[in-house]
């Protein structure tokens, strides 16, 4: 079997419960939505990257000492051959996140930390894409994280109703963290967000890749 794949990648986790744990990216191509603050554009082409099969992704990732996988996008779960892929990639010892944004529910899937990040209106999308139902799924079959990337203090009143759509969400697994391009911006921001997790019970989440690389790609 064959999966496009935009690429293949070693670097810290960036962001959320593991932030700061070695591990290796697995970025799928394509993606149907367009977040205007999307800092992986070059995945949103289906065809973006090349075919891998996946006996090559295995060997690629083997390369790698770390027990910590990351499947990526691009929108992993829009495509149809998840399943098999990360049900081939798992083994004894094996840790997998998926990071998706939450706009389809899979069930039964070698999933260690289902990583949802709900799209607000800051993303400049329309309301569809922030589907409940779907997420509320999610939230009940897997082990979960929500991230919300925070732009300007109006988000915090969203995100209060997001959660209150979706019922019961531990606040320790609800993270906030800094819209941001480069490290002076994730500055300006980080600092009154942590103190909004501080009042709310949120975690703060940074952003390493912003943080130490810059927003390089590959990091």
């Amino acid at each position: 079997m064959k999966i496009q794949i935009s690429e293949i990648f070693y670097s810290l986790q960036g962001e959320g419960r593991l932030s700061g744990i070695p591990s290796v990216f697995v970025r799928l191509s394509g993606c149907p939505l367009r977040c205007r603050w999307c800092d992986t554009k070059y995945a949103w082409d289906y065809k973006a990257g090349r075919e891998f099969e996946i006996e090559d992704v295995e060997k690629e990732i083997s390369n790698y000492d770390t027990p910590y996988l990351v499947i990526t996008g691009g929108e992993p779960m829009v495509h149809p051959d998840l399943e098999e892929l990360v049900g081939k990639l798992a083994r004894k010892g094996r840790h997998i996140t998926i990071e998706t944004s939450g706009i389809r529910s899979i069930r039964g899937l070698a999933c260690d930390l289902m990583s949802i990040s709900p799209k607000l209106s800051n993303a400049g999308g329309p309301k569809e894409w922030f589907r409940p139902d779907e997420i509320k799924k999610l939230l009940k079959d897997y082990d979960y994280q929500l991230k919300f990337v925070v732009d300007r203090p109006d988000d915090l009143d969203e995100i209060a109703v997001c959660l209150e759509t979706l019922g019961t969400v531990e606040p320790y697994k609800v993270y906030l963290m800094p819209q941001a391009s480069n490290r002076t911006e994730y500055l300006q921001k980080a600092l009154w967000i942590a103190e909004s997790c501080l009042k709310t019970g949120f975690s703060f989440s940074g952003r390493l890749q912003v943080m130490l690389w810059d927003g390089q790609r590959g990091r």
